[in-house]
């Protein structure tokens, strides 16, 4: 039993490199996506997900990526859509073959390689107007004119009464 114990925590750790350094997750934690807890819910991931691949041996890549891509919608109100999710499926998907598979040298292997790269992904805000007009970007053409219009208007004209339909609604015009 101690083995098999054993044996899981290096998965459980597997799991963890994977989703720990997939910098979706990070941004959304770094950034306050999960709320106060965000933390907190990305080390819940890494057990979910890999309680996930324990009860559900024979999972597809896609089953997998519908379940982190759920788990990433409903705990850190995030839609995947950087094209990662796949591989990060992917790499999953492996680490746990290797873990059936008692390779667990290998899998050791393939963590230490994740967890070396130790760099955290980091948003940054885009350039502003005036980094543009530096840049030397034709500003010209992201200017409006204004000008008066060469013809004077009155006052607009009051707007006509709502009129009532025979089913009820009040219809609501725009004014001119």
């Amino acid at each position: 039993m101690a083995a098999s114990a054993a044996s899981r925590e290096v998965f459980r750790e597997g799991v963890r490199a994977v989703l720990h350094t997939w910098p979706v997750l990070q941004i959304a934690v770094d950034n306050g996506f999960g709320g106060v807890y965000g933390q907190q819910k990305a080390d819940w991931l890494v057990d979910v997900v890999q309680q996930y691949f324990h009860d559900n041996a024979d999972l597809d890549q896609y089953e997998v990526e519908d379940y982190i891509s759920g788990l990433m919608d409903q705990e850190f109100d995030t839609v995947v859509d950087d094209g990662s999710l796949p591989q990060v499926s992917l790499t999953l998907m492996q680490m746990f073959a290797l873990w059936q598979q008692g390779a667990l040298q290998q899998l050791q292997t393939n963590i230490s390689k994740l967890t070396q790269n130790t760099q955290r992904a980091k948003v940054t805000a885009a350039p502003s107007d005036s980094d543009q007009d530096s840049n030397g970007g034709d500003a010209e053409g992201m200017e409006c004119e204004t000008s008066s219009p060469s013809v004077s208007r009155t006052q607009a004209p009051p707007p006509p009464p709502p009129q009532d339909e025979d089913d009820g609604w009040t219809v609501v015009r725009r004014k001119k």
